[in-house]
């Protein structure tokens, strides 16, 4: 993913996880260009709730590596909620929550 972020002018990264219906747009203080205003329209679009990152989960992420390199929005989406793995039956759920996001992402 490294190689292929440097190879492309990418203008924003959205990394997917599974657990919490959540949208993580920041690092740190951090604060690219529109990200909270684009992370608004993903909650939109999902239903899914804009978080700050938790202090204990930073600096691990591609998204924020991609936001601290770049000063370009970037977002985790938490998808699904529950045991991980989650269950095939929150696929259609899951899918139907982010198309939105993935549409907007697309335009933005």
């Amino acid at each position: 993913m490294y190689n292929f972020t440097l190879g492309h002018d990418f203008r924003l990264i959205i990394a997917y996880h599974t657990q919490g219906k959540e949208i993580y747009w920041n690092f740190q203080n951090i604060n690219p260009p529109q990200g909270r205003e684009i992370a608004e329209r993903f909650s939109r679009a999902s239903g899914y709730s804009v978080k700050d990152v938790p202090y204990n989960s930073s600096f691990a992420g591609y998204k924020d590596w991609f936001i601290q390199e770049y000063n370009r929005p970037g977002y985790t989406i938490e998808a699904g909620i529950g045991v991980n793995p989650l269950s095939m039956d929150q696929f259609f759920d899951i899918y139907a929550d982010n198309i939105g996001i993935l549409t907007l992402g697309m335009v933005v």
